[in-house]
């Protein structure tokens, strides 16, 4: 056996999107850094040998993606693909081969694939001084030493091994009184899945299952307990046991059994279920996955216990690094093993279509919402750190956090914090409690959203600048045939997406104001009832575009609208409002539709950027509509909601305000956006967000998608010698963040972006500029 010895800044054991982001975070801020992965891909759930397409707070709240080197990542793969994605199973090798590429061309980090962790050396009974591994079939030990160590193994290997302390189960409502939580504590945890993937072959094509597989004969199994099987192809995340096998320990056994009952469904699909058998009647069976993916096991006590609770009041921390927003999806114990499959699929609708109105539904809805550094400190040892499912949180907080797309963030924010606590030589209370603002405004910078932060760098040159444009948009509304839905971005097929435009519910529809007087507001509906209809409206003020409160405080207007018979009708609301002076230039209001069966409120082809609505879904909560659509209205005068001045808001997406900034679609690119200085600056490096890839889930783009919204064709341009010199120029852009380090330093007191071809829009958009010296 030969042994190796290697020595690191920062040593980070698992390649999932949690330890990826970690590393590469890590790498990028300076420290030599080593990722350990005891695969041959990374990726982890989401690598094609399991299959699962990385989930996100996007699946339930329009433009909350989440952002930083996960969005780079995930951009590429759409922007390369070929392939179409829907979920489970769907995965091919070249979201493999970007996360492998953007890993070996990060300076810094140091790769270990096919490594396994066998053991942990302490340097005392608090601090790690070295992993122990094992390359596969190379007949290696690696003994490698890091400063600081990040657990992203998932079971929380290095630090059970490490003698920290951990959960696994299920908590008991007795003991935080969680509303998700079982009555009584249990070991119970969610299951292990695989996937599978059928191909179309143009012709009937047979399938015998083995002896070994699942026999299925009760239709009810699938139709009556949430297991539909309602994709021809596969992508089932059903898939799944658990209960009474150990995660862990019990993982081979499960994996088999796993394999057993997915033959067994595709049987059933292929050979039995009258509903299925002609649909799939050409298909055959091209991909059985064989490496389980997991959802739970250990869970490492940190320096705080994150709970349901934080979950559902979006409890703000001071340690705010990372967000989440996907609902509190707690599979039931067993899987298909049990008598239901998770309980909002047991919950659905007819043929199995997910029902919003449920309790279940209404109660699991959550975020966005913080989540704090401190569930990533590792409570029994001063230099281990986590991120992925292993973090401090509950068994019912887990069900949200666990995803992918939060994970990610997760690993990011623990590779940041890592690298500037060795930078500043402080303990881990020490980070939390000193070098907090430092963490979160690196992780701004770098293109992340906080849901109570903003950017405050005082190095960004760019916050004492003036913003101007060559032209801006102003927004008077959109009507049902406004052209602008783009190509390529559709309705993803497996999560809640209520459209249905009749007013079964209150419903909401956000506008941007640049605050000042409003004269007239309407709206375009049918009323299909053969008589006059009245309609209940109102006007109010939304904290933030995830504002879902039904009721969100005292209106600025009201008014009953009488609503004639017929379709696609314009109704007038006389307001001659002044809006509150504390009204912000791009900042929000809801306009809101009471329930009437009689009539609905259509949606407009065009989504106007941060101009989602929303719906009832119980007495005291809505939801988004749709995948984030605008519904057809017109505001007089047309509102400057997208100015010059939102690029320098400190905030890179729809949130409090527009925080966007968007030419006049009706003038010709190119378009300029200029920041300007009462004195010369001196400037050596431009930093860029660009609108994109925000509204919906990695799963709605299409195969080599590229962001209309996003500038393609754009320079940077300095103003010297009485004329505009050109410093940057870029072509094949689609990537949200852009960073230009200039060849020369300048100094410059105006300094211009000029976008001559965005991907298809007609208006060129800027979220953010920031300047440095």
């Amino acid at each position: 056996m030969r042994v190796v010895n290697e020595k690191y800044d920062v040593v980070i054991c698992g390649g999932g999107l949690a330890g990826f982001c970690a590393a590469i975070a890590a790498a990028r801020n300076g420290a030599t850094t080593c990722l350990i992965q005891n695969r041959p891909v990374l990726g982890g759930n989401s690598s094609s040998e399991i299959g699962v397409t990385p989930h996100g707070a996007a699946a339930f709240h329009a433009y909350a993606r989440e952002t930083g080197i996960i969005s780079e990542a995930l951009i590429e793969e759409r922007a390369r693909n070929h392939a179409e994605i829907y979920e489970n199973g769907w995965t091919n090798s070249v979201w493999d081969m970007v996360l492998y590429d953007l890993a070996r061309t990060t300076p810094n980090l140091w790769l270990h694939l096919n490594t396994d962790i066998r053991g942990v050396i302490m340097r005392d009974q608090r601090n790690l001084s070295a992993v122990l591994a094992v390359v596969q079939n190379a007949e290696t030990e690696l003994r490698l030493e890091g400063k600081i160590f990040i657990d992203c193994t998932g079971d929380g290997i290095v630090a059970d091994k490490a003698g920290c302390s951990w959960r696994m189960g299920s908590e008991g409502r007795d003991e935080f009184n969680e509303p998700h939580a079982p009555v009584k504590a249990s070991s119970d945890t969610m299951g292990n899945s695989i996937h599978f993937l059928a191909r179309d072959t143009g012709s009937p094509a047979p399938f015998k299952a083995p002896d070994w597989a699942v026999k299925h004969e009760d239709a009810s199994y699938f139709y009556d307990q949430g297991r539909l099987p309602k994709e021809k192809r596969g992508g089932f995340w059903w898939l799944e046991i658990g209960v009474p096998y150990h995660t862990i320990y019990d993982a081979e056994a499960i994996r088999h059994e796993l394999t057993r009952h997915a033959l067994g469904v595709w049987d059933w699909m292929k050979n039995k279920d009258p509903k299925t058998m002609d649909l799939v009647r050409n298909y055959a069976l091209d991909w059985m996955g064989q490496v389980p993916g997991k959802r739970e096991s250990r869970r490492i006590n940190g320096r705080y216990l994150m709970t349901e609770h934080d979950i559902l009041n979006k409890t703000v921390f001071a340690d705010e690094i990372a967000f989440g927003g996907w609902f509190v999806d707690l599979h039931t114990p067993g899987g298909l093993l049990a008598k239901t499959s998770e309980p909002s699929a047991a919950a659905d609708g007819p043929e199995g279509e997910y029902n919003t109105f449920s309790d279940y539904s209404a109660l699991s809805y959550c975020g966005p919402y913080g989540i704090p550094l401190r569930i990533l400190l590792a409570k029994d040892c001063d230099n281990l750190m986590m991120a992925g499912r292993n973090v401090s949180v509950t068994h019912a907080a887990l069900g949200t956090v666990r995803v992918m797309g939060t994970t990610a963030l997760m690993g990011e924010a623990a590779g940041i914090a890592a690298v500037i606590g060795l930078k500043r030589g402080h303990s881990f209370d020490e980070i939390v409690t000193h070098d907090i603002g430092e963490i979160q405004q690196r992780l701004l910078e770098n293109g992340c959203f906080l849901p109570n932060h903003r950017n405050t760098d005082g190095k960004d040159l760019a916050r004492s600048a003036t913003a101007s444009a060559s032209s801006e948009h102003l927004s008077g509304g959109v009507a049902i045939e406004t052209p602008g839905f783009h190509d390529g971005l559709k309705m993803w097929r497996d999560q809640p997406q209520y459209g249905i435009e009749i007013l079964e519910t209150r419903r909401g529809q956000l506008i941007a104001t640049a605050g000042g007087h409003i004269q007239r507001l309407d709206l375009c509906l049918s009323n299909e009832s053969g008589g006059a209809e009245t309609l209940e409206v109102g006007l109010f003020l939304a904290e933030h575009i995830w504002d879902y409160r039904v009721d969100p405080g005292p209106p600025l207007a009201t008014g009953k609208l009488s609503v004639p018979p017929g379709k696609n009708i314009w109704v007038e609301w006389e307001l001659n409002l002044e809006l509150p002076a504390t009204v912000a230039p791009g900042s929000f209001l809801r306009l809101d539709a009471l329930a009437n069966q009689h009539l609905s409120w259509h949606v407009s082809a065009k989504i106007v950027p941060g101009h989602m609505a929303m719906y009832a879904i119980s007495a005291n909560r809505m939801r988004r509509f749709g995948n984030g659509h605008t519904l057809a209205y017109r505001i007089s005068p047309p509102q400057r909601a997208f100015s010059a001045a939102q690029v320098l808001s400190g905030v890179t997406r729809p949130h409090r305000a527009t925080n966007l900034w968007v030419s006049d679609a009706t003038q010709e690119l190119p378009q300029w956006l200029e920041l300007s200085w009462a004195a010369p600056q001196p400037i050596s490096e431009v930093q860029l967000i660009f609108p994109g890839q925000l509204i919906r889930e990695y799963h709605a783009y299409a195969p080599f998608y590229r962001d209309p919204q996003c500038p393609r064709d754009y320079s940077v341009e300095v103003f010297l010698h009485g004329e505009w010199q050109r410093v940057v120029e870029t072509s094949g852009n689609y990537q949200r963040r852009r960073r230009h380090r200039l060849a020369e330093p300048v100094t410059t007191a105006r300094l211009r972006i000029l976008v001559t071809a965005t991907n298809g829009d007609p208006s060129a958009a800027i979220y953010e500029i920031r300047c440095y010296k």
